[in-house]
């Protein structure tokens, strides 16, 4: 089985409409892991790593969102393997 790890940056009216915990809800049910997070410019950023099928379905997610939310545009990275992974996945901070 093989594992993707991608960094995503979500742009549109993704703060204050439940983004993070709905995303962080859906990637504990595909198995994937990593972190979500509000950035202090407006985007929403999150690392995401899991089997690849796994990981996919998230970033279909993303591009959606959850109700209420408005998905202008993902921006999409291969994450960098010294990226701390956590063992699940959680909400963070805003940066």
């Amino acid at each position: 089985m093989s594992h993707s790890q991608i960094h995503l940056i979500i742009h549109g009216r993704v703060q204050g409409v439940g983004y993070r915990w709905s995303m962080a809800r859906a990637a504990e049910a595909a198995g994937v892991r990593g972190w979500v997070r509000n950035r202090r410019d407006g985007t929403v950023e999150a690392l995401l790593a899991g089997p690849s099928a796994a990981v996919e379905e998230m970033v279909r997610w993303a591009k959606a969102g959850p109700a209420g939310a408005r998905v202008d545009r993902v921006v999409q990275s291969e994450a960098q393997a010294a990226d701390a992974m956590p063992e699940r996945f959680e909400q963070r901070e805003t940066v």
